[in-house]
């Protein structure tokens, strides 16, 4: 069992021992998965879509019989990112299983053999560029064959999937449909944390992949189930914590995983061996997180241009905006005028900045929203 100082992860999936809940989610996941579906898993960012699907993939009835594979396409800005990421990923997945496994790899991929080596060991390495994929189209028909003859079947996890709607080709959606499609031998479970753009992609009945998947939404996790767990940890390392101060902490962010998880983090580390977590600690501690990423945010907002800036600290000040291109809302926060928010907030949405949810705009990232609010 894996043991860790502190038992409120924030970064990475460690074991079942410090994830929290998501019994009926994982269990969904995996009925889908292990029934021949594959899913679109929605929800806000930081939300733990990643946890979740990771906490599926070290299950004993997942793990021990399919090939499971991760990547993250967020940084990705094009189909040939992405067949590099997949590809890469793939091996780094297979080197466990020894050489035979990435000959085998090798053999199908043939567009990739030059950048595909053994030590003397005979461990591999991955040593493909980027521009060493010269027809990402190829590269990408040799892996849906590799992945239609595996030995194992396959689940392939694509976070942020979405990105694929910014790529400059015109025609992923169809290509990625087609081969997935014919792939009886591979599960997808595609994971996305803009809402709208997620919901085109899979409820449009003029796209690729309308109707292709079984769709889950991933909400908050119950209150009283971090209450549970939050109070279990700080027992078991000899330190207290109320039900109250834990309810605060949730509420203080909506529930929203990684936050919850970052204040507790820290409330752990405040609290001594043998000591009680205060109420004041909450205030506290929140203070600690904004202030270090305080230069980043002070950087971040010096690059932003004058009109964006302007609407994300509209945004801030108001925590949940609606109806912000409205009269009443431009005079309110003194911006210049409706064609200009609309123009700003496009390119907030563009970058990440701000979310928008059944109407309502909110700034993403939540400790920058509290930094907005005290510095503007």
């Amino acid at each position: 069992m894996v043991k860790i100082v502190n038992p409120f992860v924030t970064s990475g999936y460690v074991s079942p021992r410090y994830f929290c809940n998501r019994e009926e989610e994982s269990k969904y996941l995996m009925r889908e998965i292990t029934n021949g579906n594959n899913v679109a898993l929605i929800s806000a960012r930081r939300m733990g879509k990643t946890g979740l699907i990771m906490h599926c993939f070290n299950k004993k009835e997942i793990k021990e019989h399919y090939n499971l594979f991760f990547i993250d396409i967020y940084a990705t800005a094009s189909l040939r990112d992405f067949v590099f990421a997949l590809s890469k990923e793939i091996v780094e997945q297979l080197k466990p299983a020894g050489k035979k496994a990435i000959e085998t790899f090798w053999a199908t991929v043939k567009s990739l053999q030059t950048g595909i080596s053994f030590d003397v060991a005979g461990v591999p390495s991955f040593n493909v560029r980027l521009g060493d994929i010269q027809s990402e189209e190829t590269t990408l028909d040799e892996i849906f064959k590799y992945l239609h003859q595996s030995a194992k079947p396959c689940v392939i996890a694509i976070d942020e999937f979405q990105q694929i709607n910014h790529y400059p080709e015109k025609n992923v959606e169809a290509l990625l449909r087609t081969h997935i499609q014919h792939c009886n031998n591979a599960r997808f479970i595609f994971a996305g944390s803009q809402r709208h753009v997620m919901d085109k992609i899979f409820t449009s009945a003029s796209r690729p992949f309308y109707q292709s998947v079984s769709i889950q939404h991933l909400n908050s996790i119950q209150i009283n189930d971090y209450v549970s767990f939050a109070m279990n940890h700080f027992n078991e390392n000899d330190k207290k914590i109320s039900a109250e101060i834990i309810q605060s902490a949730y509420n203080r962010f909506n529930g929203i995983t990684w936050y919850v998880q970052k204040l507790l983090n820290s409330l752990f580390a405040m609290t001594t061996i043998g000591g009680e977590c205060t109420l004041n600690m909450i205030d506290e501690a929140i203070e600690n997180n904004v202030n270090s990423y305080k230069y980043t945010y002070s950087e971040t907002l010096f690059r932003l241009p004058i009109k964006q800036k302007e609407v994300l600290v509209a945004i801030a000040k108001e925590g949940d905006a609606k109806a912000i291109t409205s009269a009443k809302f431009i005079k309110k926060h003194r911006l210049s005028s409706s064609s200009s928010v609309q123009s700003a907030l496009r390119g907030l949405l563009e970058k990440d900045f701000v979310t928008h949810e059944k109407g309502s705009y909110q700034v993403y990232d939540k400790f920058l929203a509290i930094w907005l609010n005290e510095n503007y």
